[in-house]
């Protein structure tokens, strides 16, 4: 009883399946037609705000142009050093990040002497591209803030070998 009945089902169930529109001739909004569907009542939407085009000219021509460092880069750059690198790389660049600590493979110290004699450009390429375990930041951080964190890192390294000798005005306000 249960045979006869398994062949004409199964074959019901096929059948249910199909109807007059094959999955690959699917009804859709032809380029730049009338969309009800959207409030602009066309189906081409501006992009969403943050959005990032491939081959963004803007995008390469800040990529090619280091920003005059400042205390207001610098601040920016820690503010994203901080969001950004600071997981892995710890806060004072020494590759002890909270990451690390909980068993990811630890990045070089900024205080290397490799990358101490790094250019610049090495550091903004890293972030760009990804390097070894390290992922690409170029979707996450715009180039003026990638240039804003190479800032901070090279303070970073120079606070490292830094002597009070040096800054005579933290000399005074020492004991």
């Amino acid at each position: 009883m249960i045979g006869r009945l398994a062949i004409p089902l199964t074959l019901a169930l096929l059948l249910s399946g199909c109807n007059d529109i094959s999955m690959t001739q699917q009804r859709r909004y032809g380029t730049f037609s009338r969309a009800a569907l959207f409030e602009n009542r066309t189906e081409a939407q501006p992009l969403p705000e943050g959005a990032v085009a491939q081959g963004d000219i803007e995008r390469q021509r800040q990529a090619q142009q280091r920003p005059p460092i400042d205390a207001r880069l610098l601040a920016r750059g820690r503010e994203r050093y901080d969001i950004y690198c600071s997981p892995c790389h710890g806060l004072s660049g020494t590759g002890n990040g909270m990451i690390v600590q909980r068993g990811f493979p630890a990045p070089p110290s900024y205080h290397d002497s490799r990358l101490r004699a790094a250019p610049a450009e090495h550091f903004f390429h890293v972030i760009t591209n990804g390097y070894g375990v390290m992922y690409s930041y170029a979707a996450r951080v715009d180039p003026n803030d990638r240039w804003a964190i190479v800032a901070y890192i090279r303070a970073l390294q120079e606070s490292q070998g830094a002597k009070v000798a040096d800054a005579p005005e933290l000399r005074s306000r020492l004991p």
